[in-house]
Parts: structure tokens; C-alpha cells; sequence
């Protein structure tokens, strides 16, 4: 089986679940015996762009150029049995999904966000959750707010993209949608649920736990819609050392926030931006990693890390969490209303309750989220389309 993965790379400067997640997939592909052909491109390219194609970025979300042409090619050579697309903004352009279809190509794509509707993808604005778009011909909530990197231009870019590509969205053969939440999603977005499959993604399995650390692990990027002034607010209702060593790791506009708190308590330490090898060091001497966004976050790769590694999760109960950590006895941790009362209520129970639920992490990363039960589905998924599906 040959497949195209398809996936417009975020800037290596901000660290993305996303390319990582792209990235371990096609290598679990590989081990399968899937033949991946990558058709990636790179946000980070756009730097070294010279004047005359700038001049096009503006209208590569609705249709890029280059990449219709460079795609037309590989799949008149490779003769793939699917694509598989995942990001297409802002080189790629959802048009890759017609141009896939014109060489009878079918498609499918992962969801990682909300990006059909939102035009930031996050359903997430000046500090609240916000839907404002939905049901909206053209987004003009999302021009009005400037949602999409902070501009009106480039906002109204975005969303005339949405309104245009509706049509294209809708024309893909199978959606993976990483949770529940996603695929309701969807079916709202008017994706009829035969062409939905909710399959998470997973990472490859680091080994047997290391032994349990000592207090707790928040590592995310360090802006509003993660969570840290949440979790700050809910820690200082605590004595300071009384829930043992809080680590923050990370960077971004709330960086003062993490040095503050550090500087005035003796239990939390900011660690700074780290490296994969860093967050490993950190997480084996931790006990509990929190995960409290205060968004819809989709499918954190930080709760995924922190199962496999054999360590509980704290996390709010918002998108796709509460399906990631699960309920009753065989859930990985424990979840919490997005506010600093009920965090703080649940931080005593997290640290006294780690190692048993330590145990259950580990457990439901192997029974769900582990490769040898995930790579199957999804090659499934590329089988069902390749030999099913008729446009």
C-alpha cells in the first residue's frame, strides 16, 4: 500500500504536537510495511521566500499555486492508493484535496482543530471559549476580532478560505476525528457520520515506567488558552510546600507569570523552554503532569507522553480530555471544572492518589493510544477507501 501524507509544517521555533504526531505516525506507517510518500511543506520556508512569490502568499490558503502543480506531479508518478492530509495552511491549501480527487485520489484527513469553522482553529478568543462563527456563511466575527494571527486582513483571508472550501470539506472521504468531541464537531459542521472514524492519535512506547517522582509536571506553551494562570491562582490557595514541588516548563507571553511565582514560593520552579530530552528528565521526576487548558483543546500530546511514561494527569475537563484520561476505576487521573476552586480542590487528591492512578495511565496508554492498536485502524481506514469509496 502506497499513501501520500500530506502536512504544511508549523514554524520549529513554536513546538507543535502536530508535527510530532505527523512525524511519529509515518515512521509507525513505515515499520508496517506502508509505503509513505511525504508532500510536506514548511511554514518556516516563507522567511527565505523570494518577493515575487510573497506577492502569492496572501491567496495560498484558498489555492496554492505551487503546491496544486509540485502534488498534480507525485500523483501522476507515485499512483498513491490515498492521501492523507492533515494542516493545509497556509502553503498547501484545502485545494489539495480537489487536485487529489482529479487523479481519483481519495482522501482522508486528521482533525486536529477547528479550523473548518474557526479561523483560528482554537473556538478560543480574548480569554473565553467562542463560537461566534458557527452557522456563518463568511466569518465576519472572526474579521471583526482579528482572529487569525492578530490581523484584519489576514482574518478575512482565512475566512473567505472557509467559505470557499466548505464545498471541498465536505467532499473528503473519510474524516478521522481524534475524539468524540471532534467528530460531533463534524456532524454539526454537516459531515454525515458514516464518513467519520474516531481514532485517536498515539506515540511509540517509551519502555516500562521509570520510578514514580515527586510532585508535579505543567508543561504547555505559555499562553492564555493553556491554562498556567489557572493553575497558579489554584496553587497559591495551598500552603507553599504543602503538595510537594510544582515544575513549569515552557515559553511564551505568560513567561512572567511562571518566573513571578517562582521567585515568591519555594515549591514551584520554572524551568524554561526545554528540549524532548529535558521534558523526559522532568517527567521521570515528577509524579503528576497537569494539563489544564482552558480551551477546547483537542488531544494534548503532553497527556499522551505522560500516559505512556507511566504518570497520572490532572486536567480540566474541556474538549478531548475526558475522553483521553477516561472515568472510574480505570481512568488516568482525574479531571476538574476549568476554574481555580475545583483545581485547587483537586490538586490534594492528584498527589496523594498518584501511584494508583499512575498505574491506570499506563494501562489505558497500552489498551488505547499504543501503536499496535492504533497503526492497524488507520491502515484500515486507507484499505476501506482505496477499494469502497465511490465519488
Amino acid at each position: 500500500m502506497k499513501v501520500v501524507v500530506a502536512h504544511n509544517r508549523y514554524r520549529e521555533a513554536i513546538p507543535s504536537g502536530e508535527n510530532v504526531i505527523v512525524d511519529t505516525e509515518i515512521g509507525q506507517l513505515r515499520e508496517s510495511g506502508v509505503e509513505v510518500v511525504p508532500f510536506q511543506r514548511s511554514s518556516d520556508s516563507i522567511a527565505e521566500m523570494s518577493a515575487a512569490r510573497k506577492v502569492l502568499l496572501p491567496i495560498s490558503p484558498v489555492y496554492g499555486v505551487d503546491a496544486q502543480r509540485d502534488l498534480s506531479a507525485l500523483l501522476k508518478e507515485e499512483r498513491p492508493d490515498a492521501l492523507h492530509l492533515h494542516n493545509p495552511y497556509p502553503l498547501l491549501s484545502p485545494w489539495v484535496i480537489r487536485t487529489a480527487h482529479a487523479h481519483g485520489v481519495p482522501v482522508v484527513q486528521t482533525v486536529h482543530n477547528y479550523r473548518q469553522v474557526c479561523s483560528s482553529g482554537l473556538y478560543f478568543r480574548d480569554g473565553h471559549n467562542c463560537h461566534d462563527c458557527q452557522g456563518k456563511l463568511l466569518g465576519w466575527p472572526a474579521i471583526r476580532n482579528r482572529c487569525y494571527r492578530g490581523s484584519a486582513a489576514q482574518s478575512a483571508i482565512m475566512a473567505t478560505t472557509l467559505a470557499v472550501h466548505r464545498p471541498t470539506w465536505r467532499s473528503v472521504d473519510r474524516y478521522i476525528a481524534l475524539t468524540d468531541k471532534i467528530a460531533a464537531h463534524l456532524t454539526d459542521y454537516g459531515i454525515p457520520a458514516d464518513r467519520i472514524v474516531i481514532k485517536p492519535n498515539g506515540l511509540p512506547d517509551p519502555g516500562a515506567p521509570e520510578p514514580l517522582g515527586d510532585g508535579f509536571l505543567y508543561g504547555a506553551r505559555l499562553s492564555p488558552e493553556k491554562g498556567l494562570s489557572l493553575l497558579l491562582d489554584a496553587w497559591r490557595r495551598h500552603p507553599d510546600g504543602s503538595l510537594g514541588p510544582l515544575r513549569i516548563a515552557g515559553d511564551g507571553e505568560l513567561r512572567p507569570l511562571a518566573e513571578q511565582a517562582a521567585a515568591e514560593r519555594s515549591d514551584v520552579t520554572y524551568l524554561g523552554p526545554l528540549d524532548r530530552a529535558g521534558m523526559i528528565a522532568a517527567r521521570r521526576a515528577s509524579a503528576v503532569v497537569i494539563a489544564v487548558p482552558t480551551w477546547e483543546d483537542v488531544l494534548p500530546t503532553v497527556i499522551l507522553e505522560a500516559m505512556s511514561s507511566g504518570r497520572a494527569v490532572l486536567g480540566t475537563a474541556v474538549g478531548g480530555i475526558p475522553y483521553m484520561i477516561g472515568t472510574g476505576p480505570e481512568a488516568a487521573g482525574w479531571l476538574s471544572a476549568p476554574d481555580p476552586e475545583s483545581l485547587a480542590a483537586a490538586l490534594p487528591s492528584a498527589r496523594a492518589g498518584a501511584p494508583l492512578a499512575a498505574t491506570a495511565a499506563r494501562a489505558r496508554y497500552r489498551q488505547h493510544f499504543h501503536p499496535d492498536v492504533l497503526t492497524p485502524r488507520l491502515i484500515s481506514i486507507y484499505a476501506e477507501m482505496s477499494q469502497h469509496v465511490n465519488r
